[in-house]
């Protein structure tokens, strides 16, 4: 007898992750081949993420990859996470996704988050500063107002409150996706150690100040987490590492590199060891067995309605296998 399925929806976010060695054309053309993939596998949800001029990651236009993807797969959800609101106008957001809820009904969702470029140099290019962050509240409601059809004009085409849309939870952003009775994504440490004592959960915040709307008529959570199943556990975690130290890198030299051949742990410096290490704790990996463990463990804890597995891998056979084997979890 088998294990019993995982008690949530499981879903994939790929940020498009560039490999040493490999033209950045390749990242993209891996996002569309995983897409079709996890179609086959029965995913919920496909999401890519908006990163610019970041050395290790081709994900920059998300609205364009989520119509390649969806004019290459058949049922799966296809989404973004997210698109980063501060660096665009509501409107233009707006009638993107309602573009592509019109070409695909019932099929897209529409992430959004408040993050800024990377370095000073990309904010200027992009004219969005702490200012627009600031405003992120303002600008998510008045992009609801066009995919609701309440705005002073008609975006078109009419989406009609049909698109799906979740805040990817920084800081303040659990009480915004509260207040505008949106889905929330949440992951990392506020994921991890949101029971630690003394504190109150961004989870809790959440729940406790979400107003029902009629996109969502209760919270619903995605847990974001990294993932990384294998034969072994070894096996698993070295499909982490890699993506681990290009994180280590842009915390300790300000560059997220494509991802490369993880370095051993003798080579890294110990401010490095501690981030990798950081990152590797606030994963999932392991066989079948312990994956399934873990990530009911976690949905226990957090009351998560939905898993969104992240992570990156250089191994590209490690990363298919991986997929493979988490879907034989539901």
């Amino acid at each position: 007898m088998g294990m019993p399925s995982l008690s949530v929806p499981v879903s994939i976010l790929d940020r498009a992750n560039s490999r040493e060695g490999f033209p950045e054309s390749d990242a993209l053309s891996a996002v569309l081949e995983r897409a079709e993939s996890a179609d086959r596998l029965g995913y919920r949800r496909f999401w890519v993420a908006e990163h610019h001029a970041v050395a290790g990651i081709a994900g920059s236009a998300p609205a364009v990859l989520m119509a390649a993807l969806a004019a290459r797969t058949r049922s799966i959800r296809i989404g973004s996470g997210g698109v980063m609101l501060p660096n665009h106008q509501p409107l233009v957001v707006a009638e993107q996704a309602a573009t592509l809820q019109a070409l695909y009904p019932g099929r897209i969702d529409l992430g959004l988050g408040r993050s800024l470029g990377f370095t000073p140099a990309v904010r200027t290019a992009l004219r969005a500063g702490p200012a627009e962050a600031g405003e992120f509240e303002a600008q998510l409601a008045e992009l609801l107002t066009y995919l609701d059809g309440t705005a002073p004009i008609t975006a078109r085409p009419q989406d009609n409150g049909r698109t799906p849309v979740f805040v990817l939870a920084t800081g303040a952003g659990v009480e915004i996706a509260a207040r505008a009775g949106l889905g929330v994504v949440l992951g990392g440490p506020a994921l991890f150690r949101q029971n630690s004592a003394g504190q109150t959960g961004a989870l809790e915040r959440y729940r406790s100040a979400f107003r029902p709307s009629d996109r969502f008529p209760r919270p619903y959570v995605l847990a974001a987490v990294n993932v990384a199943a294998a034969g072994t556990e070894e096996g698993a975690r070295e499909l982490l590492l890699p993506e681990a130290h290009a994180l280590a890198d842009s915390r300790t030299k300000g560059v997220f590199p494509a991802l490369s051949a993880a370095e051993s742990a003798a080579e890294l410096s110990g401010r490095r060891q501690d981030l990798v290490r950081t990152t590797l704790e606030t994963s999932v990996y392991g066989t079948v067995e312990q994956v399934h463990g873990r990530l009911e463990d976690l949905v226990a804890s957090s009351g998560a309605d939905e898993l969104l597995v992240t992570g990156g891998a250089f191994d590209a056979e490690g990363q298919r296998e991986s997929d493979r084997l988490l879907a034989g979890l539901f």
